[in-house]
């Protein structure tokens, strides 16, 4: 999955949608809870696809990584 790069970077865009959001009482209109949708499942997408390239650290993996490397210094 390769994406565009006006998909890329959506922080900013929500950043702005939730500032008019506080500003209109805290809802928002048609038009930009469709936007907010779309936005969001821009960031999903972006997110998941980072998973599955595998570009995000695991949980413990730098410990498992540090056990490994004990083990076979110990086997030498």
């Amino acid at each position: 999955m390769n994406f565009p790069t006006e998909t890329v970077n959506v922080l900013p865009h929500f950043k702005e949608l939730r500032e008019k959001w506080k500003l209109q009482n805290f809802r928002f209109t048609k038009e930009q809870q469709e936007q907010y949708d779309i936005l969001l499942k821009a960031r999903r997408e972006r997110v998941a696809w980072f998973y599955e390239t595998k570009r995000v650290a695991a949980p413990g993996e730098r410990l498992v990584k540090e056990e490994r490397e004990k083990e076979e210094g110990d086997e030498l």
